[in-house]
């Protein structure tokens, strides 16, 4: 089996960055759009439920989670970026869902959520920005604060067994430049079920070639 590739960009330059592009991130996250929406399908959050995202961006999914739980739900988002959190901070405000939804700017190496607090958790084009050292440790995170029953959905750069030519080319350009092409492809289902997950659904899309993994699964 390959090798996944290291994320080398330390966080604060990951911090840095996204706080940079965090006025114009829509520009580029216009082309995420269908991959998020069909991973907000598959954790199908409902009315009353408390939903955590993780890496929330400019907050498109958080507005999406919030309008799902109603006024009886709630969702929290965490996101290292200061920018990325401002933008959202205001996106809330201005859709009126602000009593539904509760944000953190912060490293999410350590949850700052009781166990057992949340029913699903979220993730589009997070997991694969961690470090493969990182990646079970924020797995362990999540699972922890998950009910016993909770789920989990991550949408990411998937790598398969057999790596295509297009991946190899992007897996080279992550290499040269870790802090423009930060996400790299990661083998999406095996992770989670070595984290002690179910997967419950997966589907497989494709962006500029490259594939795309939406996995939903169940704490076991």
């Amino acid at each position: 089996m390959p090798e996944m590739y290291r994320v080398t960009r330390t966080k604060e330059k990951a911090k840095t960055s996204y706080d940079r592009m965090c006025k114009w991130y829509d520009v580029f996250g216009y082309f995420e759009k269908s991959y998020r929406n069909t991973g907000l399908q598959k954790l199908d959050a409902k009315e009353g439920e408390i939903v955590l995202e993780i890496g929330f961006g400019t907050g498109h999914c958080i507005l999406a989670l919030a309008r799902s739980v109603g006024d009886s739900g709630k969702v929290y988002g965490i996101d290292i970026s200061e920018g990325m959190c401002g933008v959202t901070q205001s996106r809330v405000k201005k859709a009126g869902l602000s009593k539904r939804v509760s944000l953190t700017c912060s490293d999410v190496a350590r949850l700052p959520y009781e166990s057992n607090f949340f029913d699903a958790v979220f993730m589009s084009f997070t997991l694969d920005l961690f470090d493969t050292s990182e990646i079970p440790i924020l797995l362990r995170e999540c699972k922890r604060v998950l009910h016993s029953d909770g789920r989990i959905c991550v949408v990411a750069l998937s790598k398969k067994d057999k790596v295509s030519v297009i991946t190899k080319i992007y897996e080279f350009l992550h290499k040269k430049f870790p802090t423009y092409i930060d996400c790299r492809p990661i083998f999406v289902q095996k992770i989670l079920e070595e984290a002690g997950f179910r997967i419950c659904d997966v589907k497989e899309m494709f962006m500029w070639g490259l594939p795309v993994e939406i996995v939903a699964a169940k704490k076991i």
